[in-house]
């Protein structure tokens, strides 16, 4: 008895595992790049490279930041370089808020972790099949300073998701 009991409990955590994973059919891409000892070194691009065969839906592309307690801004400034197939080259500088007015940071998380999906493109069609390469890298200064922040403190993981429009 015990060992039905254990074959049942068994194929119920598979069969919730695989609608849970399967459920989802919006989604065209997710990683995540750690970054060492939770700090992210100036000019040190993020890379993503993501091959796109659809040339036709709309998508919705995310910057996903996870920050701890020692992040020690309310804001982060990026500056991404989307790298099309035929080597077009799209730049653009981002500002996002990481807490609210009482410097409590923004994102999901139940502890010192939070988690923050980015807009970084809407509605994005790639024009193009083949492989793009998106780097992302932060460009925070401290006030009144022309040099980047060597070292930001605090973010511990650096991710790129894609979902189609719905």
């Amino acid at each position: 008895m015990e060992i039905i009991l254990k074959k049942n409990n068994i194929f119920l955590l598979s069969t919730l595992l695989l609608c849970f994973f399967s459920c989802n059919d919006s989604l065209v891409f997710t990683k995540y790049k750690t970054l060492e000892k939770s700090s992210w070194e100036a000019h040190k691009k993020v890379n993503f490279e993501i091959d796109i065969n659809d040339t036709i839906a709309a998508n919705n592309v995310f910057i996903n930041l996870r920050n701890n307690k020692d992040y020690q801004f309310s804001n982060i400034y990026l500056i991404t370089e989307m790298t099309f197939p035929d080597e077009t080259i799209i730049i653009d500088t981002l500002q996002y808020e990481m807490a609210n007015e009482k410097g409590e940071f923004l994102g999901r998380g139940l502890t010192d972790i939070k988690e923050n999906k980015l807009f970084y493109k809407e509605h994005k069609i790639f024009p193009q099949s083949g492989k793009y390469q998106i780097n992302v890298r932060h460009a925070m200064r401290k006030n009144g300073s022309i040099d980047p922040i060597p070292f930001l403190e605090g973010i511990q993981d650096v991710g790129l998701s894609i979902e189609k429009v719905k």
